[in-house]
């Protein structure tokens, strides 16, 4: 009874560390600042520590650890994909690359503690001694690379969501900056203007193109660095235009008007290919589930019937 008290607090402690490093958005710095003004400022380090929340003062110290021992067991490549992953997922919880380690480490721990303690130790009998450790090691090891894998599909699912909303996003936005720059406005106030009136991961997109625009960087190379970020197709398509009229001194509220048309033609496009799929996907369903009761029910009777009569060891009416 211990063993799985052990293993269910294991496995809940997990959920509930991954779920605060993942839940948690991004500070808005003006909110933060506003924030920091309003209140009354800390009297020593002590105080200074207490309001930070609980996963910075607890968990992230915690996966920071973790982290380094991480780090020894990807490579230079595998690191650079991870952070390219991250950012295309937006960097959900405001995790950088170190904090995702650790937390891959964090959660292929538990895993393996819990894979030890139900299947190895409570399946296998017990340990009685030091040769039935084998089993137990032997599932742990494999819950510790079960669990170090399992974050990296919620990252997938994260980034296919993320370019999902993204895909939805961009006709809308395109529309309203046709808009803005052929009421007048130029191409970065018109950005401006979108990031203003659309809250979403791609107007975030164009938030931080335009804070590294300020600072002083090329407005081709931010809106460049946008792409492997997203790794949309029609966004890729759209800066890429952009760019090339910014180069040859194209008017770019031509340029914008043109990608607008043709983003609304390849939305409806998608929107005609999804009600061409959705028959087929409804075929699986109505063969698996409606089909078998109607069999049942038409079927039924007449089942009964020829069970009873052969049952009876005659057919009726001779």
């Amino acid at each position: 009874m211990i063993i799985y008290l052990l293993a269910g607090v294991t496995g809940l402690g997990i959920l509930l560390v991954f779920v605060a490093l993942a839940s948690g958005g991004s500070v808005d710095p003006v909110q933060a600042r506003l924030t920091q003004l309003g209140n009354v400022q800390a009297r020593n380090l002590e105080e200074l520590e207490l309001q930070q929340p609980l996963t910075e003062r607890t968990l992230r110290p915690l996966v920071a650890r973790l982290s380094h021992a991480g780090g020894r067991l990807s490579s230079a490549s595998s690191s650079q994909t991870a952070e390219k992953r991250l950012a295309m997922a937006g960097n959900p919880g405001d995790m950088r690359l170190t904090d995702w380690m650790g937390v891959k480490m964090l959660v292929g721990i538990g895993t393996a503690a819990i894979l030890f303690l139900l299947l190895g130790v409570v399946a296998g009998g017990g340990i009685s001694g030091p040769g039935d450790l084998f089993k137990p090691f032997f599932f742990g090891l494999i819950g510790f690379f079960i669990g170090y894998l399992l974050p990296e599909f919620w990252l997938g699912r994260k980034i296919k969501s993320r370019q999902k909303i993204i895909l939805k996003m961009i006709p809308d936005t395109l529309d309203l900056l046709t808009i803005s720059v052929r009421a007048g406005l130029g191409f970065d106030a018109a950005l401006a203007k979108v990031v203003e009136k659309l809250p979403g991961p791609l107007t975030d997109e164009f938030r931080r193109a335009l804070a590294e625009v300020r600072v002083g960087k090329a407005r081709r190379e931010a809106l460049r660095d946008m792409i492997p970020r997203t790794n949309v197709q029609p966004l890729s398509n759209f800066i890429g235009a952009i760019i090339q009229a910014e180069t040859l001194g194209v008017s770019i509220s031509k340029v914008l008007q043109v990608q607008s048309e043709q983003l609304r033609i390849e939305r409806r496009q998608r929107a005609e290919e999804l009600a061409a799929k959705a028959p087929i996907k409804m075929l699986l369903p109505l063969v698996g589930c409606i089909f078998p009761a109607l069999f049942v029910v038409i079927l039924g009777p007449a089942m009964i019937s020829l069970v009873k009569t052969f049952a009876g060891g005659g057919i009726p009416g001779r």
